[in-house]
């Protein structure tokens, strides 16, 4: 190609980019320049068209009241992936230090971005885990030693693949109920990892399981709910809700108390069931819908619900959080906040981080809100693009939070573990995990523990 083609060739592109106003204005040499009289939009304040709906303002009734906290607890077992069958434990005695003890690979990390999904769980010394290929891996919670390794794939699947992901763990009576993308949902020795019983199941699951009263409670993907006999693994009943095409890349799992579990669905539906039958109580759905963001109409319940005092707390992708009265199925209160973490009820508070980066505390009588918080404040990246141009802003994932000793600790997809404190919002230290991280911490024997994407448990003290 000759020099004069190949100037030809540079200037026409130029000008054809140049037919884009923003990038017009920005070419050396004043190419794409026109006398032509041009449009000027007026100057104004930007405000961001999918984060319209969660916009939330500070209760002047609430104005210098302080936030009631209990004092820290000492944690001997977080059976569930929220803790407790209720999926609430209020403040932990944990981390004081917020310092790195240990770390430790505990198998295969993350195909794709946030496919480790499994929360930690933890009982009698030792810490269970599950990878981002269906084994289970169980280690010292002092040390970190590795203690046994199982692979709950189904026989005849090929291990060598990645051919299922997400799932969850949970421990009690001395077995560890996994359940798992690999469509099955099995029951191991807490000891040995041997396999004491294994169920197939029709699609994926993906959230954790809940065990309670002798029952195994999952939903797979297709908002079908399974209750299975802890001790057998026999099939006690199933339940099927509103199935959604449109989810999440995050699981939610039941809640349980008493005689009533509930059970989250990718529709937006909280519905109350009975343990024993799957009979259905109440039902609520999350939604609320907005002309302004498509995101909206996916209505899938991320965030695990919440049972405390009497109350669900629960909240959706669609942008509707709810208190919900656990007899009746009447809504106390609701704000219109986007979320897919599990919200935390503890003390006068309940606090919740949104999609869009908000750390939110609201009373937990009232919803009226605290204070609000911008957590990616300092920490929004721009990536991509060429030469400055056609670039894009990259925010963190948040996930938690959790109230211990004193601090809320959230850890991000940036890699970082964040403490706030709980009265203000302030942010107080941040520690470098090496890794994102999509799963909140779960709270052992003084010690957080954090799993990472890339498939690595770290505790900090």
């Amino acid at each position: 190609m000759n020099r004069a083609l190949k100037v030809a060739l540079v200037c026409g592109v130029a000008l054809t980019v140049a037919s884009c106003g923003t990038v017009r204005r920005a070419l050396p040499f004043g190419l794409g320049r026109s006398d032509e009289p041009q449009a000027t939009a007026t100057e104004g304040q930007r405000i961001s068209v999918l984060a319209f709906d969660e916009q939330l303002a500070p209760s002047a009734a609430l104005a210098g009241r302080d936030i009631f906290l209990p004092g820290p607890q000492a944690v001997t077992a977080w059976t569930q992936p929220g803790g407790t069958p209720e999926n609430l434990v209020e403040h932990v005695i944990a981390a004081p230090n917020f310092q790195i003890a240990w770390r430790r690979d505990i198998g295969a990390g993350s195909a794709n971005p946030g496919d480790v999904m499994a929360p930690v769980v933890a009982a009698d010394g030792k810490i269970f885990v599950l990878d981002g290929r269906s084994t289970v891996t169980a280690v010292s919670a002092d040390t970190g030693a590795v203690l046994w390794k199982a692979d709950v794939k189904p026989e005849g699947r090929d291990r060598g693949r990645d051919n299922g992901f997400g799932g969850g763990v949970a421990v009690a009576d001395g077995r560890v109920f996994v359940s798992s993308g690999s469509r099955v949902v099995s029951a191991l020795d807490a000891n040995s990892g041997a396999v004491v019983w294994s169920q197939n199941v029709d699609a994926p699951v993906h959230g954790a399981p809940t065990v309670a009263g002798g029952r195994v409670f999952v939903v797979d993907v297709d908002s079908q709910m399974f209750a299975f006999d802890a001790t057998t693994g026999a099939q006690a009943w199933a339940y099927r809700g509103i199935g959604e095409p449109a989810r999440v890349l995050r699981a939610s799992s039941p809640t349980v108390i008493g005689e009533t579990v509930i059970a989250p669905f990718s529709s937006g539906q909280l519905v109350a069931l009975r343990t024993n039958n799957g009979q259905p109580v109440w039902e609520e759905t999350l939604s609320n819908t907005s002309r302004t963001s498509a995101l909206s109409e996916v209505r899938d319940i991320a965030g695990r619900p919440v049972i405390s005092r009497g109350m669900v707390y629960g909240i959706s992708h669609s942008g509707q959080m709810a208190a919900i009265d656990i007899r009746s199925g009447q809504p106390r209160w609701q704000l219109p906040i986007v979320g897919v973490n599990a919200p935390l009820p503890v003390g006068d508070a309940v606090y919740v981080v949104s999609k869009a980066g908000e750390l939110i505390a609201a009373n937990r009588d009232t919803g009226q809100v605290y204070w609000t918080r911008e957590l990616n404040e300092g920490r929004v990246r721009k990536e991509g693009g060429f030469l400055g141009f056609f670039d894009h802003e990259l925010r963190p994932q948040w996930s938690g939070p959790i109230l211990a000793s004193n601090r809320l600790v959230m850890v991000n997809s940036f890699g970082e573990a964040v403490a706030f404190d709980p009265k203000t919002g302030a942010p107080q230290t941040t520690l470098k995990l090496g890794a994102p991280a999509f799963i909140a911490p779960s709270a052992y024997n003084g010690a957080l523990y954090v799993l990472t994407d890339s498939g690595q448990l770290i505790c900090i003290r």
